[in-house]
């Protein structure tokens, strides 16, 4: 059985990231969202939305989710799952904060 080791990555700083925003990266031809909640806790998902690829980063954050600013479908921040009767899933990112600096496993896609 092989383990999935983490690959952790620095891509800034918390305060790089807005409070109820996001910022985005590039990983290959991946584009990230990474994303503060009001709380301070800090996601990132892979930048399309499971409906029509709208850019979820460009979305509105509230609670533990983004609204996309397309087709206004909810995201989880967490699991990355449409909510309510919407269906569908985007990638999602383990996200550490070591002091100020935010870092993702960019082995961890899930």
């Amino acid at each position: 059985m092989n383990a999935i080791v983490p690959h952790w990555t620095a891509i800034g700083l918390l305060s790089d990231i807005p409070v109820k925003g996001s910022r985005c990266i590039k990983l290959g031809s991946t584009t990230i969202g990474i994303f503060r909640t009001a709380e301070d806790e800090v996601y990132a998902l892979e930048d399309k939305c499971p409906h029509k690829n709208g850019p979820l980063s460009q979305g509105i954050v509230h609670d533990n989710c983004v609204t996309c600013p397309l087709h206004n479908w909810v995201i989880s921040l967490q699991s990355g799952q449409a909510q309510g009767a919407d269906e569908g899933s985007v990638r999602t990112y383990r996200v550490r904060i070591v002091e100020e600096e935010v870092q993702i496993d960019i082995g961890s896609a899930e």
